[in-house]
């Protein structure tokens, strides 16, 4: 994460050992684990599955990185090997850590929402500090799940990289980050609007959608090169309508059952 790192958040690059208790949250995974770190789909089935065998196998899996706030952590990549450590009852895992502490003030008593909220208003004051983005509209671009701006920034970035392809002169940031808001948020967000996704997931908004349905796209690329924004937006659709179905039978054979 280039853009969390830029910022004097302390880390001393050392692997330490961390309680798999005090992991109590994923900064931009909550679509596909649950706070217990539970797979959500059948998605992530195989890599799950591929984790467990390495640790029965005893195979040296590289730390997961953290977030350190407090006494507690938020995972920023390895949420298949927590999820792996909770379910075999591991107690500790290797860890990179970075502290925001000091930078982010928490209170005693506070939910894990409300941290997960101070974690974002800081990343965003953090992403308009570094690059006064005065030529985003940053009223429509909010998230509300850690490690979304971040994320955001490298998605500039690798945007920027394939535009500077074609140009003999390197775009800056500003306008990789104008071309990418264009040619690829924008693009994505119709794809979401036109599959009323929004209405599917009360609660996120259309940038979280957005990040939430590039990383499906991702996905589906693997194995569909020619797989567009607009199938992923479907194909989540198709899968929150199946899951639906599947918690309306789940009802009605509970309610027939007390009869």
């Amino acid at each position: 994460m280039l853009f969390s790192s830029s910022f004097s958040q302390r880390s001393d690059g050392a692997t330490r050992t961390i309680p798999v208790a005090k992991i109590i949250g994923s900064e931009n995974r909550y679509h596909d684990f649950s706070s217990a770190f539970y797979p959500k789909n059948t998605r992530l089935q195989t890599r799950w599955e591929s984790v467990d065998a390495a640790r029965i196998d005893d195979v040296i899996l590289p730390p997961i990185s953290v977030y350190k706030l407090g006494d507690v952590y938020f995972v920023r990549d390895g949420n298949h090997r927590v999820s792996v450590a909770r379910s075999q009852g591991v107690e500790f895992i290797d860890a990179e850590v970075v502290e925001l502490t000091s930078k982010i003030p928490l209170e005693e008593g506070m939910t894990l929402n409300e941290i997960r909220k101070r974690v974002v208003e800081y990343e965003r004051e953090r992403f308009i500090e570094q690059f006064e983005p005065d030529y985003l509209p940053m009223d429509r671009i909010v998230f509300t799940t850690p490690g979304s701006y971040p994320e955001m920034v490298n998605h500039i970035l690798v945007h920027k990289y394939y535009a500077n392809q074609d140009r003999e002169d390197e775009m800056t940031f500003a306008e990789g980050a104008k071309s990418w808001y264009e040619n690829v948020y924008l693009k994505v967000v119709h794809a979401i609007e036109q599959e009323h996704l929004l209405i599917d997931f009360p609660g996120q908004t259309e940038a979280d959608m957005y990040m939430w349905l590039v990383r499906r796209w991702d996905s589906m690329k693997r194995t569909d090169a020619k797989a567009t924004e607009l199938d992923a937006a479907k194909a989540a659709k198709e899968e929150y309508k199946d899951h639906a179905l599947r918690r309306w039978f789940r009802y009605m054979r509970q309610k027939l059952s007390r009869k």
